[in-house]
């Protein structure tokens, strides 16, 4: 598979200097993006040599690193200085809530203004499961959704027992006009729900709950979502994919995710490869090619 009909990357300012673009594989190799990863995190710092040797091995060609909280994004640039294949986003998740200052917007807003690297806002989002305080979530949300408007930056969004609040929030912005786009990152809705989230304009992403067997939903989705909708993503160190459900999760599992995407859509593995990397490309405005 070439990599050739995949979008060009576009910078929202041109001031800033554009990063170089993405390593590819020779015409033909296995071409995937992991949508959403967190190799910051500390269980990395013994392998992570290995663990991208791993990536590439599996044909892993771009990965997005989520951001949770600011302090993460100095570490988290250091890793995409490591690793060219990395772009990152930059946000507040919905359960760091001890992390939102009243200077938090303009830290955000500095930092993805810094770095033509950073590609979204987030990972932002409500969380009703593990926390309760919606209007707290939402008081982190709102500023962090304005921020992606202004930018012209997509999010990438965390929403669990919460797609009504969600959506809610998201049809009022839509109606007015300022409702970024963005992706609806690790699913775990209904298909009714997907179809919410479609309407207004969001990627669904399938992380390792879609080879969960008992994850009917979640395949249900998988099957439906439409062809240009969908991401791949790993959400490591979470959520490891069948058969290394329970261990540790990395880049390199997101071609059992895809694998498991292909067989419930009865597609080839290379066809969900090529085209949620194309679906990830035009979203982020990564550039996937050759060398």
């Amino acid at each position: 598979m070439g990599d050739s009909q995949f979008p060009q990357a576009t910078l929202q300012d041109p001031n800033l200097q554009e990063s170089p673009p993405l390593v590819g594989g020779s015409p033909g190799d296995f071409c995937l993006v992991d949508s959403h990863c967190h190799i910051v995190f500390r269980n990395f710092d013994d392998d992570i040599e290995e663990v991208a040797e791993r990536w590439r091995q599996a044909g892993v060609k771009a990965l997005v690193h989520a951001c949770v909280e600011p302090s993460e994004i100095p570490a988290i640039r250091a890793l995409a200085d490591r690793f060219p294949e990395m772009r990152y986003s930059v946000g507040v998740h919905p359960l760091d809530t001890e992390h939102w200052q009243a200077d938090t917007p303009s830290v955000l807003k500095a930092a993805a203004q810094a770095d033509g690297r950073v590609v979204a806002i987030g990972e932002l989002g409500l969380d009703l499961f593990r926390d309760k305080n919606l209007e707290e979530q939402l008081a982190m949300l709102r500023p962090q959704l304005d921020l992606a408007v202004e930018l012209d930056l997509p999010v990438i969004v965390h929403c669990r027992d919460a797609a009504e609040p969600m959506l809610e929030e998201l049809r009022g912005r839509a109606a007015s006009g300022a409702c970024p786009r963005g992706v609806m990152h690790c699913w775990g809705g209904t298909p009714e729900e997907m179809a919410e989230f479609l309407s207004l304009g969001f990627y669904i992403s399938f992380s390792g709950t879609v080879t969960f067997p008992k994850a009917d939903a979640t395949h249900a989705c998988a099957q439906q979502v439409p062809a240009d909708r969908f991401l791949v993503e790993t959400d490591c160190p979470f959520l490891a994919p069948v058969p290394r459900r329970g261990k540790r999760n990395e880049p390199a599992f997101v071609a059992s995710v895809a694998e498991r995407v292909a067989v419930l859509r009865g597609e080839t593995l290379t066809q969900v490869a090529h085209t949620s990397s194309a679906n990830a490309a035009r979203l982020f405005g990564l550039t996937l090619h050759t060398v």
